[in-house]
């Protein structure tokens, strides 16, 4: 369990694009997949509510929720609703019940992207609720289940051990490279990685390691972020604000992901199928 107070910021506004047409109205993060609670009964609950409990079940407290302008039904749905409560009964009751009481127990900030200007450009927006913290960032339509230790304590020891890093990412070996934001690394036969250089999606892979949506950093990152032009898609990318770290010369380490670690993702298609099987067999 965590032993210090650590804020943790969620984005949620991406478009959803290859998820259409039911990202028209529903955001990607709201997509449900399975869980378990009391008694081993399954329940389905949003992508986005399971990411929030993982975190909370580690002792954090303080979220902040980056979002798009269209997607209002994830503050409705992280709104508790005590009339809804009332007229339900059994385990839906309780299942509601816990999460409720769970959100007046946190700190949330809900902060608004109005134009789809990257992840970077979301990440930015979170930098008065950070202030001069460090603080875990984790895209909304991704996930990693742990049979083990989760990846996001494993963020925290490794920050723990190495008071001089920068940001921590997280990572594993991907097949179609040129579909992720790829690292170059020394040290791969270690468990930490010491980081050399970071691309966004590069026509030329140099490494099979990809970049998850999950990280470590200090607040540095925003100014970083603030000196990075804007990348691929015309867009600012959080892996270009990486390298600037980089470039200015920052430590930056990253952690593999283990064989006891199952990554969710509801970002196509393909990724949502394999997403439902491995949650309503591991989550």
């Amino acid at each position: 369990m965590l032993i210090f107070v650590i804020k943790t910021v969620l984005t949620a506004a991406g478009r959803g694009t290859r998820l259409l047409p039911f990202t028209k109205e529903m955001p990607k993060e709201m997509m449900p997949i399975f869980t378990k609670i009391h008694d081993n009964q399954r329940v389905v609950i949003p992508l986005l509510q399971y990411v929030f409990e993982q975190f909370y079940s580690m002792k954090i407290r303080d979220f902040c929720f980056v979002v798009g302008r269209d997607k209002r039904s994830i503050e409705d749905h992280f709104t508790p609703h005590q009339n809804y409560i009332n007229e339900l009964s059994g385990y839906h009751k309780k299942t509601l019940s816990n999460f409720y009481k769970k959100l007046e127990n946190c700190n949330l900030m809900w902060v608004n992207q109005d134009k789809p200007l990257g992840f970077g450009d979301a990440v930015k927006r979170a930098e008065k609720f950070v202030g001069d913290e460090d603080f875990i960032l984790q895209a909304g339509d991704v996930s990693i289940i742990s049979r083990y230790k989760h990846p996001i304590l494993r963020l925290i020891d490794t920050a723990k051990k190495n008071p001089d890093v920068s940001a921590i990412l997280v990572c594993k070996k991907v097949k179609d490279a040129k579909r992720y934001g790829i690292l170059q690394i020394k040290n791969r036969a270690s468990t930490v990685y010491f980081v050399e250089g970071v691309e966004e999606k590069p026509v030329r892979p140099k490494s099979n390691l990809g970049i998850l949506a999950l990280y470590y950093f200090k607040p540095e990152i925003f100014h970083s972020l603030k000196k990075t032009k804007r990348g691929k898609n015309n867009e600012l990318q959080l892996t270009d604000g990486i390298q600037q770290m980089i470039n200015d010369g920052k430590k930056v380490l990253a952690i593999p992901l283990t064989n006891d670690d199952i990554e969710i993702d509801v970002g196509t298609v393909e990724s949502y199928r394999d997403a439902q099987v491995s949650s309503y067999k591991w989550a």
